[in-house]
C-alpha cells in the first residue's frame, strides 16, 4: 500500500494539533510549574489550628500570589480566617496591610506566600 504525500502532510498536521492542544490544556489547568492544589481536606488540621491561634490572612481576589497561597491549602482553605481587602479595606488599612498576601501572626504583619510548613512552625501547629 502506497502512502501519498498529502496523507503524510495531513497526519503531520493532526499530530501537531494534538500536541498543541495537550500543551494548551496543561497550561490552562495549572500545569508547567504552577502550584497544584492539595487534595481536599488534607490540611484541615493546620488551617483550623491557625484560626484557633488567631492567625489571619489578608488578600485580594485579583492577586495571583493570594491565589497561590490559597491553592497550597486546597479545600482546607475554608478553615483559614481570611479577610478580603477589597471588601474590608478599612480593616486592612487599620491592620497596616500594604501588600498582599499578608499574614497577621502574633500581632505582626508578615508579607508574602508562606509555605505551609513555615506557617505551622511559626504558629506551633501540626501539618
Amino acid at each position: 500500500m502506497k502512502i501519498e504525500a498529502k496523507h503524510l502532510k495531513l497526519a503531520a498536521v493532526v499530530a501537531v494539533a494534538i500536541v498543541a492542544l495537550y500543551f494548551i490544556g496543561s497550561y490552562l489547568t495549572g500545569g508547567f510549574g504552577a502550584v497544584q492544589p492539595s487534595e481536599g481536606g488534607k490540611y484541615d488540621k493546620l488551617a483550623r489550628c491557625l484560626t484557633d491561634k488567631g492567625i489571619v490572612m489578608y488578600g485580594l481576589s485579583t492577586c495571583p500570589h493570594c491565589l497561590e497561597q490559597k491553592e497550597l491549602f486546597g479545600d482546607s482553605f475554608k478553615y483559614v480566617t481570611y479577610v478580603e481587602c477589597s471588601e474590608q479595606q478599612s480593616l486592612c488599612t487599620a491592620k497596616g496591610v500594604q501588600y498582599v498576601p499578608s499574614w497577621e501572626i502574633n500581632g505582626n504583619i508578615e508579607v508574602g506566600v508562606k509555605p505551609l510548613d513555615e506557617l505551622a512552625r511559626i504558629a506551633g501547629c501540626e501539618i
